[in-house]
This record gives C-alpha cells, structure tokens and sequence, in this order.
C-alpha cells in the first residue's frame, strides 16, 4: 500500500518560480485577467492538479473550480487569484492558488476528507485591463449590481468588457449565476502576502487577518478665484490650493487620533488654471478614507467633511463633495480567526491579528454570508504590485504549513457542525 503524499511546502516555492518564468519578463508579472498569458497561466493550473480525484470546471463567470468530494457535502473552499497587475509581483494572487494546490493535493491523496474541499481560481481579482476589481468573485457573491455600467467599459485600445470575456467564453448577462458555487460552502480559507509592512515590522511571519477596511472615496472640490500671481497681495488670494493643502495635512492627523490602524490618503490633486503666473481657482482632490470599524469610519468623513469647510471658510472659498465609491467594513468568522491563530502559533510559534487595507476576493465571499478568514504571510519592504515584490522562502514555506493546519482545522468543525 502506497503511503500518502507529504505536505511539500518548497515545492510550492518552485512552482511560483516556474510561474514566473512563464508568464513573466524582466518587469515583473504580466498575468493580466482576459489576456493570453492569463490563460496560460490558468492552462498551467490545470496541468499541476491533473491526475488527481478532482472535478474542475469553468463557471460562468470565468472563475475556474476544483472539488474533492467528502464524506459530507458542506464545503471548505480553499480561493486566489492568479491574475496580476501589469509589471506586477511573482507572489500577489499567485501565492494563494498555488499554495491551495499543494493543500488539495495533500488531501486528495490521504483519501476521501471529512467534507467536501474546493479550490478556486477567481477571475479578474485585479481589475487591471477594465479597472473592475474582484469581477468574479463578486459575481458568485451576487452582489455585482454593476452590469449596465460594465457593458460600457473598454479598455485602452478601445476593446469592449463584454468582448473580451466572450473571447474567455464568458457571457456578461449570464455571470451571476455564478452564485450557485457558494452552495454548501461552509468555509473559505485564503493566503495573501500583507502587501504592508505590519508583520515585517513585528518580526513575524505570518498573521491573521480580521477583516477588510471599509472605504469612502470621495472627490473634493475646493473654488476659489484665478488672480495674477504677481499683483495679487497674500492677503487678498482665494487659494483654492491652500484649502486642499490644509485638507491634506488635517486627514493624517484625523487618521492618527482615531488610530486602530486608520488610514486617510489624498491621491491626486488636479489645480486649474494649473499655470505658474496664477493663482490656483480650483483644485479636485481625491481622497480616500478606511477602517475596520463603520462608526469610526463615519466620524472620520464627517471630520474630513467639518475641516474641508472650516479651511473654505478661513481662505475664502467653497467646497464641494462628490462621493465616487464606498464599501462598508467586512470582518470575518471569529471562530475561523480562532482557527487560524492556533494554526499559526503551532507553525510558526507566534501569530498576530490584523487588518487587511487592501480588497480581496474574501471579502466578496464573507459578504455572501460565507464563513471566512485569511493568513497574512510577511511581505519584505512591504511591496506589492511591482517586480521587486519579495517574502523570504522560509516564510513562504511556512504560510503553505499554516494554511494546511487551518484547512484541517476548518474540515473538521464543518464535518462536525
């Protein structure tokens, strides 16, 4: 009798390597969702786990499924994403899928599990080529709304959203049903690199993540009045960049006195007449807020809010607000953070829990009401979305052990429930 196959982390490392190789080139990952070398990638996929006792299919929505049947039908769903941003890390999204293969391959063959194991390939986590993030993820949670909208989309040579899925075999009105995937589905475990530099800085490899931030993104608008910049006395401006300027420096300290790992970000500010012999009449700034916690999240808006017209009022302008999107905090499962903490202590001898900032697809699947947590391995520098994306092997090995424990964990509370 053939003995089961041993967990083998580092060949989880190898074959992230060979991924890279692949589907990449001297500026990093180029495994952008509804491209070739997309579907190279998940070609590549699929040959890792043939042979074994596995049903796969490609679901309506592009996302690409593996089933290990259990002795119960309730499912532990191992998900990632093997699509990256251009010029992007060998481990971001990656890491999740493969590190689910060595997990599924384990299990299927020490036999038939407790209950039923899944692992999913979600379609365009990124969002890169049409700017619509966690797009099959979001279908099987059945909270995309945004259909109309998504018809409407193109990308920069001009080709249309709904074409290019259907060059993936993906029909757009029919992604939705999607939802029934997440029939039965009593778990979903995912790995990530943090993309932070939280776990680095505690000198600790791996952490469970808490949930997602919620985020408010907004425009602000601050108007003023154009002037000659060499005979307008200081006294007499209406800056509108000096609104926008105060704003900037008032959201870190808001996100310093609310603390809990608050953050607040101005990412662009656009001045017009954006001439150097004017002075600024007005300036559209983006900001973004997030935190963990809704009521703190809402205090900091409307502290956001309150600064904006007290700095309109004190430089003689007007402000306006203009909300571009929002998503409310997602926490996951407290007895599966549970769950991932002891299996992170057992590996690793230490754990720590942590907010996530970034969007995952876990997100999307804890909003469809599913049983969710996951594992944070440490990423060097903190980087992500660029070539010089990097987490020591070790750590990486490590992850791959925790993530195991945690889908051992989690198979047997859902057998037992």
């Amino acid at each position: 009798m053939l003995a089961a196959m041993a967990l083998s982390p580092s060949r989880t490392v190898a074959e992230l390597k060979e991924l890279r190789e692949l589907t990449g080139d001297e500026n990093g990952a180029q495994r952008v969702a509804w491209t070739d070398t997309w579907e190279r990638a998940r070609e590549w996929l699929r040959e890792k786990l043939a042979g074994l006792a596995l049903e796969h299919e490609l679901d309506e929505a592009g996302n690409q499924w593996w089933t290990l049947r259990g002795r119960s039908e309730r499912a532990v769903v191992i998900g990632g994403h093997i699509d990256s941003v251009p010029n992007g890390g060998w481990l971001d999204g990656a890491l999740n899928v493969v590190a689910g293969v060595e997990v599924v391959r384990r299990l299927a063959e020490d036999g038939e599990p407790a209950a039923t194991v899944r692992l999913v390939d979600w379609a365009d986590e990124e969002g890169a080529r049409f700017g619509r993030s966690l797009f099959g993820s979001s279908a099987a949670s059945g909270s995309m709304a945004d259909q109309d909208e998504l018809r409407e989309r193109r990308d920069a040579d001009g080709i249309a959203l709904p074409d290019a899925l259907r060059e993936h075999g993906v029909d757009l009105d029919r992604a939705l049903e999607a939802h029934r995937q997440l029939d039965g589905a009593a778990a979903y475990l995912e790995l990530h690199i943090e993309q932070g530099p939280v776990l680095e800085s505690l000198d600790l490899p791996i952490g469970v993540v808490l949930g997602t931030f919620g985020v408010e993104r907004h425009q602000v608008t601050f108007r003023g009045q154009a002037a000659h910049a060499g005979s307008t006395p200081m006294d007499k401006r209406r800056d509108a960049l000096a609104g926008a300027a105060k704003l900037e420096l008032e959201i870190r300290e808001i996100a310093k006195r609310t603390g809990e790992g608050a953050v607040c970000t101005m990412g662009g500010v656009v001045t017009k007449p954006g001439i150097v012999t004017s002075v600024v009449e007005t300036a559209d700034c983006l900001l973004d807020q997030r935190h963990l916690d809704a009521t703190k999240l809402a205090e900091m808006l409307s502290n956001a809010e309150a600064a904006s017209r007290r700095f309109a009022q004190e430089e003689g302008l007007e402000v306006e607000w203009g909300r571009i999107w929002s998503i409310e905090p997602i926490l996951f499962d407290e007895g599966l953070i549970e769950l991932a903490d002891e299996s992170v202590k057992e590996i690793a001898g230490r754990s720590h829990r942590l907010p996530s900032g970034p969007l995952h697809d876990a997100a999307e699947v804890a909003r469809a009401g599913v049983p969710t947590v996951m594992l944070f391995v440490q990423s060097l520098r903190g980087l992500s979305h660029t070539k010089l994306e990097d987490t020591k092997e070790e750590h990486l090995e490590l992850s791959v052990q925790a993530l195991d424990r945690l889908a051992e964990k989690a198979i047997a509370r859902v057998a037992a429930a």
